[in-house]
């Protein structure tokens, strides 16, 4: 019996944008647990462009195809699913083996669609959503009326991190490269909108909040001293990407007379438990706020699988405000 093959991306060696091939592959099958999903459009996230770099191997025995997050409609149940059934619209949260016509992933990643969101949209959901889950509000404990500071404000994680600490009645400063981002930030509900490039933000975050009790890097170590000069007494500093250094000096004084926390996570090696226990808190939490289109995703730019590179540039190029995604027919 003949196999049966789709369209993905792969990765041909470690590099540029350029290094992006489109390929064949056999479409996966769900093994027991899991759903197959027929992909719709998929979400890029900065674990994808360190992959294709060769910094951020995808875990032992996931797909070696990049794409963290996808939207899409499901194709086939395996053994002992429920809660779905073929032809759902859904999302999910994927280690991998999102730029592809078909991916598989278990059944605990996979949340409904809600009507009103198109498969655009829905692509740029879940990775976003569970990494300021996990990190902002589970790790980070930020609680209502609490500052959060998030760096790369227009970024997905950005504007997915803006918007959740405001609706969980949260203040939020947030740093960008330009006005016009830093105008989005303040339309989507950040307080304080700081363009790095021409202010200091650790001093304006203590001016105006009193220092944050949470923040949220993705810059590294260039950011390590002015973060915990911005912080509160008792504040959280956890990192989530170092894109910009992964070293840096720490005032270990300053740290230790404000009783400061200082940490950092990945999502997409987490152990499979983890991650359904923080999709099924996100359906509890925040997936109302979805439903009622209290939160939406910023979407920046759309491309076609095909042009999965120039979609990569795009990105690097860090002009981009929200998600970028890749289309499937």
């Amino acid at each position: 019996m003949k196999m049966a093959m789709m369209q993905a991306i792969e990765i041909s060696e470690a590099g540029g944008p350029e290094v992006l091939r489109l390929c064949e592959r056999p479409v996966p099958q769900a093994a027991a647990g899991e759903v197959l999903i027929k992909v719709a459009a998929a979400g890029l996230n900065g674990a994808d462009l360190a992959q294709r770099r060769g910094v951020y191997p995808p875990p032992k025995g996931a797909s070696d195809i990049p794409g963290l997050e996808v939207s899409g409609t499901i194709e086939a149940l395996g053994e002992g699913v429920d809660g779905f059934a073929v032809g759902d619209r859904v999302v999910a949260l994927l280690a991998g083996g999102g730029y592809a016509q078909y991916c598989n992933v278990p059944a605990s990643q996979v949340l409904p669609l809600p009507d009103h969101l198109s498969f655009v949209e829905g692509a740029g959901l879940m990775e976003t959503i569970v990494t300021v889950w996990a990190n902002v509000f589970d790790i980070g404990g930020l609680r209502e009326g609490e500052t959060l500071l998030v760096h790369g404000g227009t970024s997905g994680i950005g504007t997915t991190a803006i918007q959740l600490a405001k609706a969980f009645g949260a203040r939020v400063a947030a740093t960008s490269g330009s006005e016009g981002k830093a105008e989005l930030c303040r339309q989507i509900g950040a307080e304080t909108a700081i363009n790095y490039k021409t202010e200091e933000f650790a001093s304006i975050v203590r001016e105006r909040h009193g220092g944050a009790n949470v923040v949220l890097d993705i810059i590294g170590g260039p950011y390590l001293e002015g973060n915990i000069r911005a912080m509160a007494p008792k504040g959280r500093l956890v990192f989530i990407a170092f894109n910009q250094g992964r070293m840096g000096q720490l005032d270990i004084a300053r740290v230790m007379m404000n009783g400061l926390t200082v940490t950092g996570s990945t999502l997409r090696s987490r152990p499979l438990a983890e991650k359904a226990r923080l999709v099924s808190e996100v359906r509890e939490k925040v997936w109302p706020l979805v439903e009622s289109g209290s939160f939406k995703p910023v979407i920046d730019q759309v491309f076609p699988l095909a042009e999965a590179t120039a979609a990569h540039v795009r990105m690097e190029s860090g002009s981009h405000m929200g998600k970028i995604i890749l289309t499937l027919d």
